[in-house]
């Protein structure tokens, strides 16, 4: 008799989950270059052919994180309310990321969570992968503005700010602050880019 099919979902799910904290644990107690995909694999206890069904490539395995993440900006412009403009959309939803402390903002000092940004930003590899999420984000969130290069535009613009932003909670929080103390400046830089972002898209 086969299993449910929601079954079946969970326990992928639950083996996904597994490997992934498998990895993560073990990139963060050694550094990325250190541990092998047959490390995660025993650790997980899987085989290497079962990890590499869920996770394509050893990078994707701490960068999965970020891909949950992936065509974030696209689906906000796209789903926002009737007279919303874009620019406002996207400012409301990265202030909503600063007031839950989302660590893809970067204002979250969890341990673990400064440490994994410090892994991902520190590993020329993993830096590169996430070059090519955000390149991705880039063509979903542009296709949605505008389908000329003025779309292109605004979304290179767009994805540049939070990576910015993020990358600079991120240090301040690397540095020893924490993140309700870092939080007001925070907010101020992330008023202050979409203002910029506005005034330069004709978006205000």
């Amino acid at each position: 008799m086969s299993e449910p099919v929601g079954l079946r979902a969970r326990k992928k799910g639950r083996t996904r989950d597994a490997i992934a904290d498998a990895a993560i644990s073990l990139f963060l107690a050694r550094g990325f270059d250190q541990v092998s995909v047959s490390d995660i694999a025993a650790m997980a206890e899987v085989s290497k052919p079962t990890l590499f069904r869920y996770f394509a490539s050893k990078e994707d395995l701490i960068l999965h994180r970020f891909a949950d993440h992936s065509g974030e900006a696209a689906r906000v412009v796209r789903d926002r309310p009737p007279g919303i403009a874009p620019m406002t959309a996207l400012h409301r939803h990265f202030r909503d990321g600063l007031d839950r402390f989302d660590p893809v903002t970067g204002l979250n000092d969890h341990p673990q969570v400064v440490a994994f940004h410090r892994l991902v930003f520190t590993t020329p590899s993993l830096a590169g992968r996430l070059l090519q999420y955000m390149l991705d984000d880039e063509d979903a969130l542009a296709a949605v503005l505008d389908p000329g290069v003025r779309g292109r535009l605004q979304a290179a613009q767009v994805i540049a700010v939070r990576r910015v932003l993020a990358r600079t909670n991120w240090q301040k929080i690397a540095d020893g602050r924490t993140a309700h103390d870092v939080r007001p400046e925070a907010v101020a830089d992330a008023d202050h880019a979409f203002a910029q972002l506005s005034h330069a898209t004709g978006d205000s």
